[in-house]
């Protein structure tokens, strides 16, 4: 019988390429990772893994059992939850995903509604933009994703439950010395000539999308995903950059103005999460706890 704790550990192997950065990752050791390998290969009947040099490489049937360890530890830890609901413990665990203006700004308030709703609930967070926050939940490495799109892509959420939140309005930034820093709102086009500094890597993409819509390529000289960093250097007054509202409530813009954009650049804010972990209790009572939060 091919066991749960196996396949984390085969997935693990594949991820990282050895049995000792394997062990680093899983927080055991390296004899440990090998005999919970020759535990499953025994299981299976047949060579998992083939070491080659100093790596280690699947063969084709490690290859099978590593594309479907996946959907099966998620729709493993989806049948414990709800097993223990039904059997009335009032209790769960939920692992939350969340992009960095969102952890400051949405799920704090949920998450203390949720502990005071239901205390037995645990819920952990980690970090990740989309798309990599959207590959976690797929991969089984988290119960619930908080993302955002700009602009509804075909196709790529539909294997997903997808709960709506609110919509997000880009804002531009612009040193409080800047000639437009007291107009009632900015259109792109107006800094056209300006010296950009970009977020994360989908917003850099809209960012450049929108411009030329507008006639031009935006100049971006400074790139980071840290929204303080992006304030900071507006604020010292080397460009101007537009970030999204919930990003600019969470950071104070020290030295810069905060300025609507015309025409409204919005993307949107969801929850994602599995079907079949959507019928979990804990995972259901964040999700509520967090559309409650946005809507307030």
């Amino acid at each position: 019988m091919i066991e749960a704790r196996h396949l984390r550990v085969l997935r693990a192997v594949s991820a990282t390429g050895s049995f000792s950065a394997a062990a680093r990752e899983l927080g055991c050791t390296q004899p440990a990772v090998s005999q919970q390998m020759k535990a499953l290969e025994a299981s299976a009947g047949t060579t998992l893994l083939i070491r080659t040099g100093r790596e280690m490489r699947l063969t084709q049937a490690g290859e099978a059992l590593v594309r479907h360890a996946s959907g099966i530890l998620a729709g493993l830890t989806a049948a414990e939850e709800e097993v223990a609901a039904i059997a009335g413990l009032r209790a769960g665990r939920v692992r939350l995903v969340s992009f960095p203006s969102g952890s400051s700004t949405l799920v704090p308030g949920a998450l203390a509604a949720l502990r005071a709703e239901h205390p037995g609930t645990r819920v952990s967070l980690v970090e990740a933009e989309p798309p990599r926050s959207v590959d976690l939940l797929r991969e089984g490495d988290c119960d619930i994703a908080l993302a955002f799109r700009y602009g509804a892509t075909g196709g790529e959420w539909d294997d997903l439950v997808v709960r709506p939140l609110l919509t997000d309005r880009l804002i531009g930034l612009l040193p409080e010395g800047h000639r437009l820093a007291e107009a009632p709102s900015v259109s792109i086009g107006e800094l056209a000539e300006e010296s950009w500094i970009a977020g994360c890597p989908r917003c850099r993409r809209q960012l450049v999308e929108v411009c030329e819509k507008s006639g031009f390529a935006p100049r971006i000289d400074f790139a980071t995903d840290d929204y303080p960093a992006v304030m900071g250097l507006v604020g010292a007054g080397l460009g101007v950059a537009v970030l999204p509202e919930l990003a600019v409530e969470s950071v104070r813009p020290k030295g810069a103005r905060a300025v609507p954009v015309e025409p409204a650049i919005e993307r949107e804010i969801v929850a994602l999460t599995l079907p079949d972990l959507a019928r979990v209790p804990a995972v259901a009572a964040t999700l509520d706890q967090l559309a409650r939060t946005a809507a307030r």
